[in-house]
């Protein structure tokens, strides 16, 4: 193979997994995102009524080299007798050899629209930082000034906006958590190397069914627009069980079909687990979808709100 040749190919494989985020998503897909919302909506912060703070871990494509990995760190928790809330976020997203880190601070105001309903407004403000390491390529020519110069924490500033309507038997949340679109990675030198941030738009909604004293169950939906790709809609259903286990099932539209199962060790300490497996042709080549999150609350207290447990 030509210098030239391999050059193309390398760039080729390198903006083939950009393209394949900023064709369907740039940002991280998280099944469990209804125990970790805050980082799709910032009118979520202070929705639980306690101090809530909680890490994820998401392996993708397991068995394929370069394939992405994501955790999100964040912590929320109500002000002024919940008319308020505040919290931060944490998303740290790996793909090839390309790294994205966005910290958010997070602010929410609710209006009381009847006695049991809230109506939460939330704003999040921070920073995206990029960082493009070319060392971890396998490159033809370590001197081919092409990858010679790295990208180190380039930062951009970022602002979401969101809403979420939530009683103790439904939520309907609409998001938009980055509004800022500028320039991810560009390169003068090669043609079209360009990742640009797009918007994305996003509707979660949900209903909790009281079957029994014991049993609850909530289907969801999540909707993802971004522009200039498919839409993406994610449906799931979970039954949570003596107020400890939670077990359900979710298919993400032409993706996958994921199982999902979070047990509460006590009243502070919720885990959990979920497992994606493609359907789509790239099945052939990965072992599927791993995360595991853990949720801790302090100063636990449900009043009215009791439900938010489940979402």
């Amino acid at each position: 193979m030509t210098k030239s040749r391999f050059l193309y190919t390398s760039l080729a494989v390198l903006f083939l997994l950009l393209g394949l985020r900023s064709h369907a998503q740039q940002d991280p897909n998280f099944t469990q995102y209804m125990y970790n919302t805050i980082s799709i909506n910032p009118a979520y912060a202070g929705s639980r009524d306690v101090l809530s703070a909680s890490v994820l871990h998401r392996s993708q494509w397991l068995g394929f080299d370069g394939a992405p990995t994501s955790q999100t760190l964040s912590a929320h928790s109500p002000i002024k007798d919940g008319q308020m809330g505040l919290g931060f976020n944490v998303v740290n997203d790996k793909i090839g050899v390309m790294q994205e880190t966005d910290i958010n601070a997070v602010y929410s105001y609710a209006i009381e629209v009847s006695r049991y309903t809230k109506l939460s407004f939330g704003i999040n403000a921070g920073v995206n930082m990029l960082n493009v390491d070319y060392n971890d390529l396998n490159r033809f020519d370590n001197t081919d000034p092409e990858f010679l110069n790295n990208i180190e924490n380039k930062f951009s500033p970022q602002v979401g906006l969101g809403a979420l309507l939530y009683n103790d038997q439904y939520f309907v949340g609409l998001s938009v958590p980055a509004l800022l679109r500028t320039d991810r990675f560009s390169d003068s030198n090669i043609a079209d190397a360009t990742v640009r941030d797009r918007l994305h738009y996003y509707l979660t909604a949900g209903l909790v069914f009281d079957i029994s004293p014991s049993l609850k169950f909530k289907p969801s939906i999540l909707m993802r627009h971004v522009s200039g790709s498919p839409l993406l809609a994610e449906l799931s259903s979970n039954f949570l069980i003596n107020d400890k286990f939670t077990a359900g099932v979710a298919y993400r539209l032409n993706s996958a079909f994921s199982g999902l199962f979070a047990f509460q060790v006590s009243d502070s300490i919720l885990l959990g687990l979920a497992y994606d497996r493609d359907t789509s042709t790239f099945s052939s080549y990965n072992d599927g979808s791993l995360e595991f999150f853990a949720r801790f609350e302090l100063f636990k207290k449900y009043k009215r709100m009791y439900t938010p447990r489940f979402f």
